[in-house]
């Protein structure tokens, strides 16, 4: 198992802070007469490999089977060290057993098993083999051979602790992200077979709605239709047309993706046509768009997604003002920084939390009107922008939807 290098190395710089303070700090206060150049030496050997490894020098180490490499490293080097600090009459022998544990943590079962074998090896040898250290005062030897050996404890505790509570940490990091990324491609499956259910249903749909299409120019030329009905037939003729315009645009703009860099239109025009197509379809409702000064010479980078982005959300508006027997909705665009700030306000009952989370990951299943999947398209569309979408409580009831999308400026 591969396992983050930066930790191993952070590992590393303990046992040479261990062997550091051992050399030049026990050494001469309890044994003063014997030598600590080999100490230091294996101390600096370490210190320059844990360099080295940091600077990029052995970039093999950090694939498959380093870690167990870098942590068999370590334990020899500590295998020389303490053969020149006495062997096991050392308390820091103890500091082998930390290395065998993240060992256990980070790699597979049998490297693991190898990294404990090697351990015990390295362990009885220097029961056999090492270099005797003799205190300048034998009658507190027991005594501070105690007191290093809880030391060392205290150490590879928190080394312990320290180790595998981080390597968790990044296991749950880790966890959270593939979860995501499964969420989004999900998500992403939803939308692909949405969008060919849409361009059959566009395809399908063509024939009846030339029919009516027909049907309503003969019944306009009867010579005794009246004034209302008259009127009547022509408003269905032009909802038949926009129908069968929305249609050959869902056929022409399946699979469009959105230009990086010739897409960028104004920002009052595109909001004047959006909402206007949007009027078209809802000439009995009401609408008012509102701009700042400040969006004057603005410009986005739009596709046809982020168009019905903004009229999903005018319809959901206007839906629920019907629904609470309140007319108008508030279309208000303001710039922040280098982004574009749309709220539409409505005078609804208000929506419900349950129902702004369920919206963020997959269509409202529950619903007696419509597919619910308008705002899950929201989301998604004002995502692939690199946006944001909230829905947020409006004073004095009703709700407001956020929509907040860069400027061409801030992607450039």
């Amino acid at each position: 198992m591969r396992t983050d290098r930066s930790r191993l190395l952070q590992l590393r710089w303990i046992s040479v802070a261990a062997m550091a303070a051992t050399a030049l700090i026990a050494f001469p206060l309890l044994a003063p007469d014997e030598p600590v150049m080999p100490l230091i030496g294996v101390t600096l050997i370490l210190a320059v490999v844990n360099l080295a490894l940091r600077a990029g020098v052995t970039r093999g180490l950090h694939w498959h089977g380093g870690a167990f490499s870098q942590l068999a490293a370590d334990l020899l080097a500590w295998g020389a060290f303490l053969y020149f600090g006495g062997g096991v009459t050392n308390p820091a022998i103890s500091l082998l057993l930390p290395l065998v544990a993240v060992g256990a943590a980070v790699l597979s079962a049998r490297e693991a098993w190898a990294l404990a074998l090697l351990s015990v090896a390295i362990y009885s040898l220097l029961w056999q083999f090492h270099h005797p250290v003799h205190l300048a005062d034998a009658e507190l030897a027991m005594y501070w051979h105690l007191a290093g050996m809880w030391l060392t404890f205290t150490v590879s505790a928190a080394t312990v602790v320290w180790f595998v509570s981080r390597f968790n940490a990044a296991l749950s990091r880790r966890e959270h992200a593939l979860a995501v990324a499964h969420a989004a491609r999900a998500r992403d499956a939803y939308l692909v077979a949405l969008g060919q259910l849409a361009a059959g249903a566009a395809h399908r749909l063509g024939t009846p709605l030339g029919t009516l299409r027909i049907l309503t120019d003969e019944l306009a030329r009867r010579p005794a239709l009246d004034a209302n009905a008259a009127e009547d037939l022509a408003l269905m003729r032009e909802q038949i047309d926009h129908c069968k315009t929305i249609l050959t645009g869902l056929t022409r703009e399946a699979g469009q993706q959105r230009a990086e860099g010739g897409g960028a239109v104004g920002v009052r025009d595109w909001l004047e046509s959006v909402v206007g197509r949007w009027r078209q379809l809802r000439p009995h409702a009401f609408a008012t768009l509102s701009s700042d000064e400040t969006l004057a010479g603005a410009e986005i980078v739009a596709d046809a997604s982020l168009g019905e982005a903004l009229q999903n959300l005018i319809d959901n508006a206007a839906n629920a003002n019907a629904e609470a027997g309140a007319t108008g909705v508030d279309i208000d665009a303001t710039r922040a920084g280098d982004e574009l700030v749309i709220a539409v306000a409505d005078r609804g009952h208000g929506m419900p939390e349950v129902v702004r989370d369920t919206v963020r990951h997959g269509p409202i299943t529950e619903r007696p009107e419509g597919m619910g999947v308008g705002l899950f398209l929201s989301h998604v569309a004002v995502e692939h922008h690199g946006g944001t979408l909230d829905f947020l409580p409006r004073p004095g009831g009703g709700t407001v939807a956020r929509l907040v999308v860069p400027l061409k400026s801030a992607r450039q």
